[in-house]
C-alpha cells in the first residue's frame, strides 16, 4: 500500500544551487494557466535522478505525469489569490519541495476534513464511494471538491505540515489539500516551491 504522507528533510545535496536555478527560470504572468495562486515558472527544473529516488521511497515506480506541471517551481507571494482552494491533484502521487530559505518559511501544506461528508481524501473504493452517498467518483469529486473549493466553513483542517528550506513532501494526490499561506514581497523572500506529479511507471523500482 502507498504512504499516504511522507517528509523528507535535507532532500537534496545543494538546494541552494536548486533554489538559484528556481529562481533563474521564467514567471511569465501571461502564460499562467491554471487555478492555482501566484506564478508559475515556463520551464521545468530537473532534478536527476527523482523518480529513481521517489519511486524507492514509495516503493512503486513513478514517472513524470503527462499534461502536468510536474517539475515546474511556484513562486507566490503575500496578497496573491487563486481560483480554487482545497482540491486533490490529477496523478498517481504528489510531492512538493519547498525551496524558500530558513528565515522566510512560513505555513506549509494543509491537509482537510470535509465536514459534511467526513471525507479526508476521495475513495479509491467503489464501495466507499457508495457509502459516502456517491453513484461514481466523478460525482463524489463534482459535488465535495469542486462545489466546495472556495467554502472555507465547509472544511477543518487536520494537519500543517510546516514549510523547511529543502524539505519535500510526498503525498496522495486523492487528500484534499492546500497551499498554506503565501508571504514576501520579492521572488526572494517568497514562497518558493518545486511541483511534482507523478504518474505510475511500468518500469521496476531502481534503489539509487
Amino acid at each position: 500500500m502507498l504512504p499516504s504522507l511522507l517528509i523528507i528533510d535535507d532532500f537534496l545535496s545543494d538546494p541552494l544551487a536548486a533554489r538559484k536555478a528556481a529562481l533563474a527560470l521564467d514567471y511569465d504572468p501571461s502564460r499562467k494557466n491554471g487555478n492555482y495562486p501566484g506564478h508559475i515558472s515556463t520551464m521545468p527544473l530537473d532534478i536527476q535522478g527523482l523518480d529513481d529516488r521517489v519511486s524507492a521511497m514509495i516503493n512503486a515506480p513513478v514517472e513524470q505525469a503527462p499534461g502536468t506541471s510536474h517539475g515546474h517551481c511556484r513562486i507566490t507571494l503575500k496578497g496573491d489569490k487563486g481560483r480554487s482552494g482545497v482540491h486533490i491533484d490529477p496523478a498517481f502521487y504528489s510531492g512538493i519541495l519547498y525551496l524558500s530559505l530558513p528565515e522566510h518559511c512560513k505555513g506549509g501544506t494543509e491537509f482537510f476534513r470535509h465536514k459534511r461528508t467526513g471525507l479526508e481524501r476521495v475513495p479509491s473504493d467503489p464501495l466507499a464511494i457508495t457509502k459516502a452517498g456517491y453513484a461514481d467518483i466523478n460525482a463524489l469529486i463534482e459535488d465535495v471538491v469542486n462545489r466546495d473549493t472556495l467554502h472555507k466553513a465547509k472544511w477543518k483542517r487536520t494537519m500543517l505540515v510546516p514549510m523547511r528550506f529543502n524539505r519535500l513532501i510526498l503525498f496522495s494526490p486523492w487528500l484534499f489539500h492546500n497551499s498554506g499561506a503565501a508571504f514576501g514581497t520579492s521572488p526572494e523572500a517568497g514562497r518558493l516551491v518545486h511541483l511534482m506529479f507523478f504518474a505510475k511507471s511500468q518500469r521496476s523500482v531502481t534503489r539509487p
